[in-house]
């Protein structure tokens, strides 16, 4: 509920929760993960903000607004408990998709569409295994992998995490927030750009020389290549965000320079 400046919601005025930088962040996450639990509910508390631009996102479905808000704060909680600190990442940037995640959970376990049980408990075991897999092989795990592990049919763990998905839109932010959101648009490749117009315009390969080297490097994977953004953070060993704060950087001076 919105009253004038500040937005309550499930009891909690946010106008009075403390702003923190990402320096205090750090050193309370540093203090958290060391089992102070003072320092973890004061980022707790300090990152509700996060949570509340979160559930805006879901404003046009017709949930409690309350409800979303607490399964968002589970998510915050769970960013708060697994995040690395010697990941070149913002708090921020890591605890978007891990709510955002947390609240999808949550609306397929609320969803209208009927899907059996035996089909629920294989996609959310094969999701659990997903991410314990993505953890330590720190990369996507294939279907086949997930089977594996789980001892099922390959086809079967494919079509129980497809039933419990819901379609996204093309502009729905993956990973991050604000000018450091992926959004699922990022992740696809284009087919229909080919090396032969982009060579064939001179202004353009002109502009693409004053961009440094790495800069050149990303927009000739991106689009000559057709690689995603993901692809090419593996590849040059940079995270996916810094790929994507390059990538536009990279555009932005290429249409100034034409």
């Amino acid at each position: 509920m919105k009253n004038g400046g500040k937005v309550e919601i499930s009891g909690l005025n946010t106008a009075t929760l403390e702003t923190q930088t990402d320096g205090e962040k750090r050193e309370l996450l540093i203090a958290a993960q060391a089992g102070d639990k003072a320092a973890r509910d004061r980022l707790i508390l300090g990152n509700l903000r996060l949570v509340l631009s979160v559930i805006r996102r879901f404003s046009s479905r017709n949930e409690n607004p309350d409800d979303l808000f607490q399964v968002g704060v589970i998510g915050l909680i769970k960013a708060i408990d697994h995040f690395k600190l010697d990941l070149d990442v913002k708090f921020s940037t890591y605890a978007v998709p891990m709510i955002v995640g947390e609240i999808r959970r949550y609306l397929r376990d609320n969803n209208s569409i009927r899907v059996s049980r035996s089909t629920r408990d294989l996609a959310y075991r094969a999701l659990s295994v997903r991410e314990e897999l993505t953890r330590k092989t720190e990369r996507e795990p294939t279907v086949e992998e997930i089977a594996k592990t789980l001892g099922e049919d390959p086809g079967a763990v494919s079509q129980a995490m497809e039933a419990i998905v819901e379609p996204v839109s093309l502009y729905d932010a993956v990973y991050g927030d604000g000018d450091d959101a992926v959004y699922v648009i990022d992740q696809l490749k284009d087919e229909s750009v080919s090396d032969e117009i982009w060579i064939e315009n001179i202004a353009l390969r002109e502009a693409m020389e004053r961009l440094g080297q790495r800069e050149r490097d990303i927009i000739r994977m991106r689009f000559y290549r057709g690689k995603t953004q993901m692809e090419i953070a593996a590849e040059i060993g940079i995270s996916q965000a810094q790929v994507s704060r390059l990538e536009k950087s990279a555009i932005e001076h290429i249409r100034a320079n034409m």
